[in-house]
């Protein structure tokens, strides 16, 4: 049996920070593997981002997670980040 996933401190603030801009959030956290923590929607794109603490780093599953991964993957670790990947903020 799998344990519970392990989130980031700020996780919770970026998916309501996203979600407070009209962007639709599907959290993945719990797929593990090294599969990115969120999909996110916003104005006909698709997201696919790793929520990390300001200082966190990548788990070898992640970093083979995203290098087979033939879309873009992109990390934040901070609501700016996410906001402005999403282009929600400048």
């Amino acid at each position: 049996m799998r344990r519970a996933a392990k989130l980031d401190r700020n996780h919770v603030e970026i998916v309501a920070a996203l979600r407070g801009v009209g962007a639709s959030v599907q959290d993945l956290a719990a797929v593990g593997k090294g599969c990115p923590d969120l999909l996110v929607g916003y104005r006909g794109q698709n997201y696919v981002i790793e929520v990390k603490a300001p200082k966190g780093t990548s788990t070898p599953a992640q970093i083979a997670w995203h290098a087979e991964w033939r879309g873009a993957v992109r990390i934040v670790r901070s609501v700016d980040d996410a906001l402005k990947i999403i282009g929600a903020i400048q």
